[in-house]
């Protein structure tokens, strides 16, 4: 059972994770290792419905492993929960994410925030009233090489994002565009800061019977355009944020946590005949530019960014301040990718591309 008294007051918080599949043992794997590297924070509980991952996960972490959340809540062996990881599909997020605020847990809830608006409002309402932390899992915002490039941001017009994924199995109760996009949603509604004029969107099950491949379109109020596209059947796996603004081309890699910004120099003109070599320091390929062009590699400080994420929403509860990534912002992430979803399914009908469905 939670303890009473604020967490901040305590020394250490007592930390659950709630759905110890394929991402949810990580969570599990990170808030062990911040407890065995010395920080005040224990792993005192794991909720998992499969009988032999959660005798697994007993073995391993010699913590009490539960079927149900509300089992876990209900002990009355002195169990205290101060904290909780959500990572349970997004269809139990809601239920799952207000049992632990009803019973003062804070809470960090993996991405998607919810599966509806009206979940995703009635969860937010929720954790005000409760006064409990709600944070989203969005992971990306704690990826090094975004952390290294906002101090850059400026007035950026023009997005390309692609991120491909081989199929697995996984994350099937939503598609590609909740699953995989929301991810780059959140971050260029983060860098974009204006809202939405337009929306166009085309996706196809392929492998599924949800979108499992989409493009998108999105047109901001300041005039500034992105292009997504999000593919859960690829034959590779590619991460990539590129965008543009006054006189800079900025090129993210999320998977190798790499940030490299081209520069245009406002006295030298382009010179065709004047290459500049790449640096030295770039773990990836990158052709010679003209004269009057410049690389610029900003400092990326190394981190995983799910511990990064943990580390943050610890601190959060513990010094009472707005997450990183606050329950508002899942919240705009979620709209978006449902009108998003929205536009697909108007466009499948006008195309008649019943199809391509299995």
């Amino acid at each position: 059972m939670p303890a009473s008294g604020s967490p901040a007051e305590r020394s250490t918080l007592n930390v659950a994770v709630v759905g110890a599949g394929a991402f949810g043992h990580n969570h599990v794997r990170v808030y062990r290792e911040l407890q065995d590297a010395g920080l005040p924070v224990a792993l005192v509980a794991i909720v998992e419905p499969d009988p032999s991952r959660a005798a697994a996960l007993h073995q391993q972490y010699s913590v009490p492993v539960y079927a149900h959340a509300e089992a876990c809540l209900a002990d009355k062996s002195g169990l205290r929960v101060d904290a909780a990881s959500v990572c349970v599909p997004t269809s139990a997020h809601f239920e799952v994410t207000s049992a632990l605020l009803r019973a003062g847990v804070d809470v960090l809830v993996e991405k998607p925030i919810a599966a509806t608006l009206e979940q995703a409002d009635a969860m937010i309402a929720l954790a005000a009233t409760e006064r409990r932390t709600l944070q989203i899992g969005h992971l990306e915002r704690f990826n090094p090489a975004i952390t290294a490039v906002e101090p850059h941001l400026n007035y950026p017009m023009f997005f390309e994002v692609h991120r491909l994924s081989v199929f697995t199995p996984r994350a099937l109760d939503v598609d590609v565009v909740l699953d995989l996009m929301i991810h780059d949603l959140d971050i260029v509604l983060s860098f974009a800061r204006s809202a939405i004029r337009e929306v166009r969107a085309v996706g196809l099950p392929i492998l599924s019977h949800k979108v499992d491949i989409a493009n998108v379109r999105l047109e901001f109020e300041s005039g500034a355009v992105a292009n997504f596209t999000a593919s859960r059947v690829s034959t590779e796996r590619v991460r990539k944020l590129r965008f543009f603004q006054p006189r800079q081309y900025v090129s993210i890699d999320y998977a190798r946590k790499d940030l490299l910004v081209i520069n245009v120099d406002r006295t030298d003109g382009p010179n065709p005949g004047a290459p500049l070599s790449p640096p030295p320091a770039l773990s990836f390929p990158i052709p010679s530019l003209a004269a009057g062009l410049s690389f610029q590699k900003p400092a990326v400080i190394p981190g995983e960014p799910l511990r990064l994420e943990i580390e943050s929403f610890l601190a959060t509860i513990r010094h009472q301040t707005r997450p990183r990534v606050s329950a508002e912002d899942g919240r705009a992430a979620l709209a978006l990718a449902l009108e998003i979803n929205q536009v697909i399914a108007e466009h499948a009908d006008r195309a008649g591309l019943d199809r391509f469905h299995l």
